[in-house]
């Protein structure tokens, strides 16, 4: 069942070119506005609110993804984005993928206050200082929702969130949890630690052994585990500012793990420990 609405055939149409836009940073930034892009993105827009607001304001939807993906575009415009059938040509010139989906829209921010976050008393928050690589900041996402995190905050020198692969690479979570973006390190550590929160590095480097600290029980309190930059990790000044600087062990013979990887490992080792703990919820929702 198409959209109402006429077919846009012209990538110069004044809609296109306004959602082309919105793949640079400077433009979502000014519009506050970003794409996400494929079905499964979509449909969590299309469910998303901030308030009385819909996340989703706007679907590009080519003849055959309408067809194919009729319930999506029922809950976009039940959301009340405005529907536009688009033609392939569109889709291709919107979508910042090798090879679209046939469903693109354009979603208003949604990113939380630090301060909202510091009041829901998180027990498990992934801070991401200098993480540049818009894949890693989106799986990481990805990791910290998988794990029951409560919140993600991004520092004010990392990736932009709302970068279209940060999107893609989150699979949807980033509509699932509360993210703070550009909050400066030392703000962020401080805060955390004065909501209670004990702040952990996550450093190959690290003088403490992830194993050491679950074996001897510390990890089950509220945690925020830090991520650093791909290429060379976190600073000095920055291991510095947090509680402890813990690693993850390598029995093998691997040199190292990805950033991503590594989040996951310390996110489910903390929401493990909480959970053995008693005061988190369970991942797995028992």
């Amino acid at each position: 069942m198409p959209p109402a609405t006429p077919e846009l055939i012209s990538p110069r149409s004044p809609r296109v070119a306004a959602a082309r836009r919105l793949a640079k940073r400077n433009f979502r930034g000014k519009e506050r506005l970003f794409l996400a892009e494929g079905p499964q993105a979509v449909r969590e827009a299309a469910g998303h609110r901030a308030g009385d607001a819909a996340t989703l304001v706007e679907l590009f939807v080519t003849l055959e993804a309408a067809e194919r993906y009729a319930d999506i575009v029922g809950e976009a415009r039940d959301a009340g984005a405005r529907v536009h059938l688009a033609s392939e040509q569109v889709i291709a010139d919107i979508s910042t993928t090798v090879t679209p989906q046939g469903l693109v829209g354009v979603c208003r921010f949604l990113d939380t206050p630090f301060k909202e976050v510091l009041a829901a008393r998180p027990r498990l928050v992934a801070l991401l200082a200098n993480v540049r690589d818009p894949g890693n900041a989106g799986t990481v996402l990805r990791c910290a929702d998988a794990a029951g995190a409560e919140a993600v905050v991004l520092t004010d020198a990392s990736v932009d969130v709302y970068n279209p692969k940060a999107v893609r690479a989150s699979v949807g979570s980033l509509f699932h949890l509360p993210v703070a973006v550009g909050v400066p390190v030392e703000q962020a550590v401080e805060g955390l630690r004065a909501a209670g929160v004990r702040v952990l590095a996550a450093d190959g480097a690290g003088d403490r052994d992830l194993d050491d600290e679950l074996d001897k029980g510390t990890m089950g309190g509220p945690t925020a585990w830090v991520f650093g930059n791909e290429a060379w990790g976190l600073p000095e000044e920055t291991r510095a500012l947090t509680d402890a600087v813990v690693r993850v062990p390598i029995h093998g013979k691997a040199e190292s793990l990805n950033l991503a990887t590594a989040a996951a490992v310390c996110l489910y080792a903390s929401a493990r420990a909480q959970r053995a703990a008693g005061g988190c919820r369970s991942v797995t929702g028992n």
